[in-house]
């Protein structure tokens, strides 16, 4: 058993650690949750922190915690337990109520490649050790079952004894995928007027089963439309993430994604810029920029906004997607996509925990009438 005095030292030395996104020290968020002995001589460090928790944030505390500990007990081992923090969320939860965080992929017109971006997000949040969903809501030119080599899969689904059916997500690369193009023949044409359109938007999110997830990501259609608006009323989003190409006609559309957003009282959390530039395969060290540069950030700093950072448009990207994998789960892929993947995907994260943090020390209200 450890000594009074040192388990004091202990809590005072890692309590005064700071959390790398939030920016407040692991005594301030109440973060530290016990330390105790544990089997074989090693220390046991157990922390509650903001979800969500990814292998990056974990690794870097590991790091900082170990030489904390070290400074008082040098011959002991340490090791570090995180568990994630109950956050409610801000709306009552009436779906979903196994996801922890909601994230739509959104953009103000098509041809940017959003729902490109959305697999390699979801397979990126996947690779920093997340539970992750992928739902593929745009009606009109469903891509997923294309990137994720699931075309002519059809949703499982099964009657149950109260009379309702529920669908069950394919798995695929450990990502559940559920999409409008598994419920449709792959050439009907998508002609839905608006509630239709909302109606089977719904089909997705209220009847299918999604289970315990860290972060669901809705791929939407484009524009400012009736999924997005049956999105925003239907599902506490966690946030949006906008994707944009540089050239002017594409962030004159994020403009009006934006404003959408805010008036549903939906958090921005960032813009993501792709086909910022074209790396030729002959000369990998050469950057292109074929649309136009630096728009993405400008607008992003206009908006009052994150900019998450740049996709380059390489022939990997291609390759990948129509060989159905997401190019961050090919090895096969240039690292520079892979890389360009990583920092946004961590720069998500952090605006993400940010938010929940910022949620978790929101005083609740209750009227009582």
């Amino acid at each position: 058993m450890l000594a009074e005095a040192t388990l004091r030292a202990l809590t005072e030395h890692i309590g005064a650690i700071v959390d790398p996104d939030i920016g407040q020290s692991l005594g301030e968020l109440g973060a530290v949750h016990s330390i105790t002995d544990g089997d074989g001589g090693a220390l046991e460090v157990y922390l509650e922190l903001v979800p969500p928790i990814y292998r990056e944030l974990a690794r870097q505390l590991d790091r900082t915690i170990a030489a904390a500990t070290q400074s008082i007990l040098p011959d002991r081992q340490c090791v570090v337990h995180v568990r994630p923090l109950a956050i409610e969320p801000a709306v009552p939860k009436r779906l979903l109520s196994g996801v922890q965080d909601t994230l739509a992929i959104a953009s103000g017109k098509g041809g940017v490649g959003k729902s490109t971006v959305a697999a390699n997000l979801a397979a990126s949040l996947l690779l920093e050790g997340l539970r992750v969903g992928l739902l593929d809501a745009d009606i009109y030119g469903p891509s997923v079952p294309t990137l994720f080599g699931l075309e002519g899969a059809t949703l499982p689904a099964e009657k149950r004894d109260d009379g309702t059916i529920v669908g069950y997500p394919h798995v695929q690369y450990g990502i559940k995928v559920a999409s409008m193009g598994f419920i449709m023949q792959p050439d009907q044409a998508a002609i839905f007027r608006g509630p239709m359109l909302a109606g089977y938007f719904r089909t997705l999110v209220e009847q299918v089963e999604w289970g315990e997830l860290d972060t669901l990501v809705f791929d939407l259609p484009p524009g400012t439309g009736d999924v997005q608006l049956t999105l925003a009323q239907q599902v506490p989003l966690s946030g949006a993430v906008i994707v944009t190409t540089p050239q002017r006609l594409a962030l004159a559309d994020v403009r009006r994604s934006i404003a959408m957003f805010r008036r549903l009282n939906v958090e921005i959390l960032g813009i993501i810029e792709n086909m910022s530039y074209y790396i030729p395969p002959d000369a990998p060290q050469k950057r292109y920029y074929i649309f136009g540069q630096g728009g993405g950030q400008q607008l992003a700093e206009e908006a009052g906004v994150p900019f998450l950072g740049e996709i380059p448009i390489h022939d990997d990207v291609r390759t990948a997607s129509d060989s159905g994998i997401p190019a961050v789960l090919d090895p096969e892929s240039s690292a520079a996509i892979r890389d360009a993947y990583r920092a946004l995907t961590l720069a998500l994260l952090r605006h993400l925990r940010q938010q929940n943090a910022r949620r978790q020390h929101q005083p609740s209200v209750e009227i009582r009438l």
